[in-house]
């Protein structure tokens, strides 16, 4: 089996941390290097409930897309639920690493794994990272829809094949417009809607969306707008994470066993829709 700095170098080959945003804080967050690693889980958040879920799993190592300290701290003292987190990790000789920006930017990465949950056909990246000369890397994805549906018809498919949360799916736009062309980015994008004008895409998915950059959005252009909950935008990277772990795994002979959380960790839990709205 492997030990845990050789199962970091072969994540830090697929997601290389210098990639990430000068903002983020990524990789590995506790954890032995010399320890032994037989399984792995993959997750968005690293919470309480998919730490005691890789505890439950007798896991080594828990691999998640959020950070758990973003902005620094002084103390992991157990009175505080980050704190908490870690004692739990190390007590139970589980090593955290984290993927984040650098996994968004990936080939594949974050959105690839979002567009090959709704279906869609990437045809490249929405924002193109200047050091990859294949025009591969970089955030967000363009997309083709084939064939074409109604805005309705696709945000219909993407309440059916993204995780269930109780904010379900918002849409902004004619829901009889024809979508052909889409642009997605897994989280928060509000901040490349510049980049998805330039595109000319018909919609845009991704989460988070405030008041109002959406509604500057749909003054711009008739662009329709698809949003889901940050968690479930981001779960299908899991996925498609441990099956790129497995093929690793098979070509050295390590037999590691990958695990993908379906804890579901998005914060908002009912939703009451206006009885006004018929839609």
């Amino acid at each position: 089996m492997p030990v845990l700095s050789e199962v970091i170098a072969a994540l830090d080959a697929l997601w290389p941390p210098e990639r990430a945003e000068q903002w983020d804080a990524v990789g590995t967050v506790c954890g032995d290097p010399d320890a032994t690693v037989t399984r792995v889980l993959f997750a968005v958040d690293p919470v309480q409930e998919v730490v005691d879920e890789a505890v439950q799993l007798g896991a080594d190592l828990l691999v998640t897309h959020h950070p758990l300290y973003l902005r620094g701290t002084t103390t992991v003292s157990a009175g505080t639920f980050k704190g908490r987190a870690v004692h739990t990790l190390i007590k139970n000789d589980i090593a955290l690493h984290v993927a984040h920006t650098n996994a968004d930017r990936a080939d594949p990465g974050v959105s690839d794994a979002l567009a090959g949950a709704l279906d869609l056909r990437v045809t490249g990246p929405l924002v193109p990272d200047a050091s990859d000369p294949a025009g591969r890397r970089g955030l967000g994805r363009i997309c083709e829809l084939d064939p074409p549906m109604s805005l309705a018809d696709f945000a219909e498919r993407a309440a059916k094949r993204l995780p269930a949360t109780a904010q379900g799916i918002r849409v902004a736009g004619d829901p009889q417009r024809t979508v052909r062309t889409v642009a997605v980015c897994g989280g928060s994008g509000d901040s490349l809607f510049d980049e998805v004008r330039a595109a000319g895409v018909d919609a845009y998915v991704t989460a988070d969306l405030r008041h109002h950059p959406a509604s500057e959005a749909q003054q711009h252009s008739p662009l329709a707008l698809v949003d889901a909950a940050h968690w479930a935008t981001e779960w299908p990277w899991t996925e498609q994470a441990a099956a790129q772990l497995d093929e690793i795994s098979d070509r050295h002979g390590w037999g590691l066993r990958t695990h993908v959380s379906r804890t579901v960790t998005d914060p908002w839990t009912a939703h009451a829709a206006s009885s006004a709205h018929n839609h």
